[in-house]
């Protein structure tokens, strides 16, 4: 098992707080630049596992930063540099306090919704007669919010979020409108790749200066949810689950080990075995969806490497 970074304790010349996150470390500074560290954390039902996971980080944080790219034509980001491959800098934002989640396809927690009965799903209506893993005749979108405690996300309808003032109408229509031209973006870089992109979330800020821009991950394994296109329609007419590429394989494990994050259970051993396995995952994740081999950084001393780089883009910035 490879090393691995599960936690920072930086110093940096500038920096005025840290907020970190189940998977991220946030490091905020003095010019208004925010320096953000993916982790090889894994988190699953909003619990952070004992073990860190071999190059997830870098994974997460070099998908993120190409899909940035790809999409910066459409929809402005907060991102202005990567100069390690656990770590991007960008501009500090005022997040929104709800997460855009997009659906393509009648699946996760959509699926699970439906299954009991509910024919709306944030307020959106859903068909009548879907089957799980069906697509929705066009993409719905179902806000989620961070509860009042605890770190769960919970459902919430464009107009409890407009009547609770969580945002302003005129910022929920950029938001929705930046939402649905992401998922299109992504939904064609899924289609060269041979993957359908089935769900994902997006989240926004506000910069100092009142612009609105796309922050944190986009089209990563741990936000979205994809489908390996070949094959889908024999599967569904078969009643078959689909071939997914997600995290999906992490919580089906936990699940057959009796953990879904309740009170009272406990995190299953993870082996030095069973986490090359989840690394290898990843690997093969960041590879199908970008297109392109994965290069291992050195990971011989990583918090020293991180350290070294982005003192080197502080000094130059």
């Amino acid at each position: 098992m490879g090393n691995t970074i599960t936690d920072t304790n930086f110093n940096f010349p500038g920096q005025k707080s840290v907020y970190k996150g189940k998977v991220r470390e946030v490091y905020a500074f003095e010019n208004d630049l925010l320096v953000m560290v993916a982790t090889d954390r894994l988190s699953a039902f909003d619990v952070v596992m004992p073990k860190g996971i071999p190059y997830k980080g870098q994974i997460l944080n070099q998908i993120a930063t190409k899909m940035m790219e790809a999409t910066k034509d459409l929809v402005p980001n907060w991102l202005l540099a990567t100069p390690d491959p656990n770590v991007a800098v960008g501009h500090a934002c005022a997040p929104f306090k709800v997460e855009m989640v997009i659906r393509g396809y009648m699946s996760g927690h959509a699926a699970r919704e439906y299954k009991t009965g509910k024919r709306t799903l944030c307020g959106v209506p859903m068909p009548g007669g879907m089957k799980e893993n069906d697509p929705f005749p066009e993409p719905i979108i179902t806000p989620a919010t961070k509860a009042e405690k605890g770190d769960h996300d919970e459902d919430i309808s464009k107009t409890d979020i407009l009547k609770r003032g969580i945002v302003t109408e005129e910022d929920y229509a950029l938001l929705e409108k930046y939402t649905r031209a992401l998922f299109q973006r992504g939904t064609e870089i899924a289609a060269e790749r041979g993957l359908i992109l089935v769900d994902t979330k997006y989240e926004f800020g506000k910069t100092r200066g009142g612009k609105i821009v796309l922050i944190d991950e986009i089209h990563t394994p741990d936000s979205s949810r994809y489908f390996y296109a070949d094959g889908y329609r024999e599967r569904q007419d078969r009643g078959e689950a689909q071939k997914q590429l997600s995290k999906e394989f992490v919580r089906q494990w936990l699940i057959q080990n009796g953990f879904q994050g309740l009170e009272g259970q406990t995190v299953p051993e993870m082996t030095d075995d069973y986490i090359d396995t989840v690394s290898n995952r990843y690997i093969e994740l960041f590879e199908n969806i970008t297109g392109e081999p994965f290069v291992k950084a050195d990971v011989s001393n990583i918090q020293e490497r991180i350290e070294r780089n982005v003192l080197d883009y502080l000094m130059g910035a």
